[in-house]
């Protein structure tokens, strides 16, 4: 008998062994998907899907690529300007996004996607989103905001143009839709929310802007000049400037204000410039001001024949470094650095009359001053 039992388990054991051996043989063998599989049904997107889709197809066909070809003296020159731009300039193209503004077929874009093409004497064309490439001519240009404005040739048919939104009434967690054409990807879209308003963000000819959107959208080299989206797919901003070490999204991007866009693009489209509200002066570096402590922005010299001179401001004495006026205010408004000062000249807009609050040696006063177009009296 116990032999008998002892058979009967060792051959139960092999009987488990080879069916362990063969299992997955035998699974192979009956449940193997060797012709196509059903589809399971879907079901309808969720909302914030449905909305993220419709947004995209409603507003993608508005976007372009834009291509500016620096002329070869301009390459050369630019590579002795920046090192880094011989790199670059192997091919002399600045690439970028941009997106239609009316149904002129004008194209709004960043300054600096541009820039090498218009000071070099060079080309820019487009990229449509049906692929078509058009030559462009620049119209204008606003350095001092970041801001330029192309006219394209002759096209098959003009994207329609985006809807414009504001940016007054914009709140910190909105969600934001960024389309563009980051590392020469076309009509690609990103997503966040806006992380921080009333930002500054240097800009060109030593202006700095205020008001600027702060976005964790993912913006990489390519977005620039691209469009920043609401939730009702209207523009909010002009992506122009990410923050990061390396060159890619680190999460902190920023965009132009759309309220500022559509002050500046009209002027862009009527005059080739835009006129910048000023009185004439130039200011001292923020950095050196805050190291002597100064609150203010400090007046390094005044232009000849400027409303400032006229009004009897003093620059910084260059044989002594005295620094002679501080403007500390504009009417009721204080003044800690030259974003506040050119925020409140361009509230008050050109040839307005704005006080001043101003400290020499101690002693505050108020000046009376008028502005002008400081682009246009550069002295």
């Amino acid at each position: 008998m116990p032999d008998r039992f002892a058979r009967i388990a060792l051959a139960a054991v092999i009987v488990l062994l080879a069916l362990f051996v063969a299992q997955p043989y035998l699974t192979a063998l009956l449940f193997s998907a060797d012709t196509p599989r059903a589809v399971t049904a879907r079901g309808d997107l969720a909302p914030a899907e449905a909305t993220t889709v419709a947004l995209f197809e409603r507003a993608s066909p508005s976007v372009v690529h834009v291509f500016a070809q620096a002329a070869a003296q301009g390459r050369a020159l630019m590579s002795l300007d920046d090192p880094d731009e011989q790199e670059q300039g192997q091919g002399g193209t600045q690439t970028g996004t941009g997106f239609v503004w009316d149904a002129a077929g004008h194209i709004v874009t960043n300054n600096h996607v541009v820039q090498g093409a218009t000071q070099s004497g060079g080309s820019v064309s487009v990229r449509l989103s049906s692929g078509e490439v058009v030559p462009a001519r620049v119209v204008g240009t606003a350095p001092s905001y970041d801001l330029a404005v192309l006219q394209l040739g002759r096209v098959t048919k003009t994207p329609p143009p985006l809807a414009i939104g504001t940016s007054a009434d914009l709140k910190v967690g909105q969600a934001t839709y960024a389309i563009g054409n980051p590392f020469g990807l076309d009509h690609t879209l990103t997503t966040g929310v806006i992380s921080a308003l009333q930002r500054r963000l240097p800009t060109g000819e030593g202006r700095e802007l205020s008001g600027v959107i702060q976005t964790d959208a993912a913006i990489n080299p390519g977005n620039s000049g691209g469009p920043l989206l609401d939730s009702a797919g209207r523009l909010v901003g002009v992506n122009t400037a990410i923050f990061s070490p390396s060159g890619a999204s680190a999460g902190i991007g920023f965009a132009v204000p759309v309220d500022v866009v559509n002050r500046v693009v009209p002027d862009l489209i009527r005059n080739g410039r835009v006129r910048n509200p000023g009185i004439g002066i130039i200011a001292g570096q923020e950095a050196t001001a805050s190291r002597l402590g100064i609150d203010g922005v400090v007046v390094l010299r005044v232009l000849r024949g400027s409303p400032a001179a006229g009004a009897g401001l003093r620059g910084v004495d260059l044989q002594t470094g005295e620094i002679g006026d501080v403007i500390v205010g504009v009417g009721d408004k204080p003044v800690h650095r030259l974003a506040d000062l050119t925020a409140a000249i361009e509230a008050a807009g050109l040839g307005s009359t704005v006080d001043l609050v101003v400290e020499r040696g101690g002693r505050t006063r108020t000046v009376r001053v008028t502005t002008t177009d400081v682009a246009e009296n550069r002295l």
